[in-house]
């Protein structure tokens, strides 16, 4: 942040118009000056004046944000398709399973009740 504009030389000028010598003109221009200086320095550090974010910082942020939003929506869809394939093997395996237990307990029952007859 620059320092607030002071024309040092009118301020003298005018001080000597009115009376002044140019050693007292001087003197309180750069009193002058300095307590300018100082003021903005205390308003800086007082209210955090450094960290204002300018539009172009917002703009610069807008676009960095947007960028990464876009990357975890890239990510979460590859994220989703995964699980969705995962969710559908498992369906199969599943089955698979089923479909062979179901076999084994009809053999099972088959061979028992073949056995039953045989004793009979």
């Amino acid at each position: 942040m620059n320092a607030i504009p002071f024309d040092t030389l009118h301020f003298a000028n005018r001080l000597k118009a009115v009376g002044f010598t140019d050693e007292q003109a001087e003197a309180i221009t750069e009193l002058q000056r300095a307590a300018t200086d100082s003021t903005l320095e205390q308003a800086r550090h007082d209210y955090h004046l450094d960290d204002v974010a300018t539009k172009r910082d917002m703009k610069e942020l807008e676009t960095t944000l947007k960028h990464e939003v876009e990357l975890l929506r890239a990510d979460t869809g590859r994220m989703i398709a995964e699980t969705n394939q995962r969710i559908y093997e498992s369906k199969a395996d599943l089955t698979r399973w089923i479909v062979g237990a179901g076999f084994l307990q009809t053999t099972l029952i088959i061979g028992v009740l073949l056995k039953i007859t045989h004793l009979i």
